[in-house]
């Protein structure tokens, strides 16, 4: 066998024939690309520091993942991929940077995966202090209740919360409010759970987050003034007359505003007398001003207080 004339084949116009075969693994490797799938989704960020520290920046809460392969790819769920930063090393307030790390369980473990690949891949967060604080609860409210109502007390359980957060952060909060409370036309005492509004991200609030509120409302107390109202005789024999000095009279009178704007439209909710029961004969008399008022209200003031009388015989 003639090795030289073998050897000067194999090597007779090589360049073309290393070029073929670059071609070739180009085409193969172009081809299978063009076969492989792509998958998104996101999952959530574990973010491992040190128990002393707390993110002090804000940072991705998700992670947006890409895997690149062969349909089985679609066969690997998102509870299949977990993605890490680990801080946990620094042990000191400051700004650092770290890779986000994969971590396949499942299918995602199990499935020839070609590529898989984070979104963002490194992330920069700032480490502050943890520090624990308790703070008072402050309601808000919204609208206003019925006219003539009045909340005379609440109570709002728990009245206090603790938060956890970065150091700069906490030492800024002195308390938190609620979500606006809704007095909108109410006039009955009444409860409702609300929301604690958390005023930054970067703050735990400890428990669910939520309080109970009660509020106690009750018709308000208020004086109105009757003016000029007429002022009957009452008593009288019938052979005798009265001509009273003044006709009429101003009145005060304290009650709910319910009973009070009832007034006018009622007859007999309001009546100013003198009473002549005990006259038998003529003269000038000095008597009281009587006042009859409905349930529930008070006369708070009368003007005057007496009224003059002169009795004479009916002609």
């Amino acid at each position: 066998m003639d090795y030289k004339k073998i050897l000067a084949r194999m090597t007779e116009k090589w360049p073309a024939k290393v070029l073929s075969v670059v071609a070739a693994i180009f085409l193969f490797a172009f081809h299978r690309m063009g076969d492989l799938q792509e998958r998104h989704f996101s999952v959530p960020l574990h973010l491992e520091i040190d128990a002393s520290l707390i993110p002090g920046s804000s940072f991705p809460q998700n992670i947006r993942i890409t895997l690149r392969g062969d349909n089985k790819i679609f066969q690997v769920s998102e509870a299949d991929i977990e993605a890490h930063l680990d801080l946990s090393k620094h042990l000191e307030p400051g700004l650092y940077k770290g890779s986000v790390q994969i971590v396949r369980k499942g299918n995602a473990a199990e499935t020839e995966i070609m590529e898989i690949a984070a979104n963002p891949e490194e992330i920069s967060l700032e480490l502050d202090t943890r520090m624990s604080k308790t703070v008072p609860l402050s309601p808000q409210f919204q609208g206003y209740l019925e006219p003539g109502y009045e909340m005379v007390s609440y109570f709002l359980e728990p009245n206090q919360a603790v938060i956890d957060g970065p150091m700069k952060l906490v030492t800024g909060v002195s308390e938190l409010a609620t979500d606006s409370i809704e007095l909108g036309s109410r006039n009955s005492d009444f409860a409702v759970r609300v929301q604690i509004i958390n005023p930054n991200r970067l703050l735990i609030i400890r428990g669910d987050g939520t309080a109970e509120f009660k509020g106690f409302i009750k018709e308000l107390i208020l004086i109105k003034s009757f003016e000029n109202i007429p002022i009957q005789v009452k008593g009288l024999g019938g052979n005798l007359e009265a001509s009273l000095d003044p006709l009429s009279a101003s009145i005060k009178i304290q009650g709910v505003q319910s009973l009070l704007d009832s007034v006018a439209g009622e007859a007999d909710a309001l009546v100013l007398s003198v009473d002549c029961s005990g006259i038998n004969g003529t003269g000038s008399f000095e008597l009281p001003l009587l006042v009859t008022v409905k349930d529930g209200l008070s006369v708070e003031r009368r003007e005057p207080e007496t009224v003059k009388a002169v009795i004479r015989q009916k002609e």
